[in-house]
C-alpha cells in the first residue's frame, strides 16, 4: 500500500505555534519534503527531532515531485512543508499533491499557522467573502493593471508584500481603489516586532513612507471590497432623477439612501452616471 502525504503547516515566525499534531507527524514520518532543508532542519533542531528531508522547490519541483511519489508508492509516508505557514498558499507543493491525487494516494492536512488566515482574523473587515490575491506583480505596470482588474471587486482582498515594493505597492493601490478605502497592514505577524495598523489606503501609504510603519520584514495588506453596485431599478433611478435636481448631488445620495436603505456611495455614483448618461443625449 501506499503512504500518506501530509501537508503540515508550520510556524509563520512563533515557534510556539507548532501544534502537537504537526510535531507528532514530523516524528513518524519516513522523509520530508522542504522549501528550504536548512531552514526546517532549524525547526526541527529547536523540538528536538531530527529527520530525512528532500528540498522541494519552486525551481526543482518537477524533478522533486518525482521522487516524494516514488517514495509514497513504496510504502513511505512524508510531510509536506514550506518555510513558513501553510504549504501551497503562495508556496511550493501544488505539482505534488495533484501527482498523488492522480494516483490514489492518500492527502492528508495537519492544519496550523498561516498568514492569510492570521491577517484577516485581525484585520477589522468583513470576513464573510474574501479573496486571496497572493504578491502583487514586482513590475509597477503589471502590478497596476492587476489592479485596475480588482478596482470593482466587492469581496475583502488579501496581498502579500515585500519590504522592498511595500511603498510602491501602496501608492498604486492608492491610485487603484482611491485613497479613503479601508485597509490594514500586518507585518512581521506572530514575531517579536510585530506590527498591525488599520486605517485608509492613503495613511497607511503615509505611515510607511515615514517609517510609522517600520519598512522590515514581511507584510500582508488587506483591503475593503468595493462597495456592491446599485440595483438600478427604475423605482432607485426615478428617486435618485427627483431629488438630485431639486439638491446637489451628496445631498441627494444621502437622502435616497434614507429612503431606499442603499449605501450612500454607492447611490452619489450612480447619480453621477445618471447626469452623464443625460449629458450624452
Amino acid at each position: 500500500m501506499s503512504g500518506t502525504l501530509f501537508i503540515v503547516a508550520t510556524p509563520i515566525g512563533n515557534l510556539e505555534d507548532l501544534t502537537p499534531r504537526a510535531r507528532k507527524t514530523f516524528a513518524e514520518v519516513d522523509l520530508i519534503a522542504a522549501e528550504d532543508t536548512r531552514h526546517t532542519g532549524r525547526l526541527l533542531f529547536s523540538i528536538g527531532l531530527k529527520a530525512r528531508l528532500l528540498a522541494l522547490h519552486d525551481h526543482n519541483e518537477e524533478k522533486a515531485v518525482s521522487a516524494v511519489i516514488e517514495a509514497l508508492e513504496s510504502g513511505q509516508s512524508v510531510a509536506l512543508v514550506s518555510d513558513a505557514g501553510t504549504p501551497l498558499v503562495s508556496d511550493p507543493g501544488y505539482r505534488l499533491v495533484r501527482a498523488a491525487h492522480e494516483r490514489d494516494i492518500k492527502v492528508s492536512p495537519v492544519p496550523g499557522p498561516s498568514a492569510l488566515t492570521a491577517v484577516l482574523s485581525v484585520a477589522g473587515l468583513p470576513t464573510d467573502r474574501f479573496c486571496f490575491e497572493g504578491f502583487l506583480p514586482s513590475k509597477s505596470g503589471s502590478r497596476r493593471a492587476a489592479l485596475e482588474r480588482l478596482r470593482n471587486e466587492s469581496r475583502t482582498l488579501i496581498f502579500y508584500e515585500s519590504v522592498h515594493r511595500i511603498a510602491d505597492a501602496l501608492h498604486d493601490l492608492c491610485d487603484a481603489f482611491g485613497d479613503e478605502r479601508q485597509a490594514f497592514i500586518g507585518r512581521e505577524l506572530t514575531k517579536l516586532h510585530e506590527q498591525c495598523v488599520q486605517g485608509s489606503l492613503r495613511s497607511l501609504s503615509d505611515k510607511v513612507d515615514d517609517e510609522t510603519i517600520v519598512g522590515k520584514g514581511e507584510f500582508a495588506i488587506v483591503v475593503g471590497g468595493a462597495d456592491e453596485p446599485v440595483e438600478t431599478s427604475l423605482d432607485v433611478d426615478r428617486v435618485l432623477a427627483e431629488l438630485s435636481a431639486l439638491l446637489p448631488a451628496k445631498d441627494a445620495a444621502r437622502a435616497s439612501a434614507a429612503i431606499t436603505g442603499l449605501k450612500k456611495n454607492a447611490l452619489y455614483r450612480r447619480i453621477l452616471e445618471l447626469k452623464d448618461d443625460q449629458g450624452r443625449t
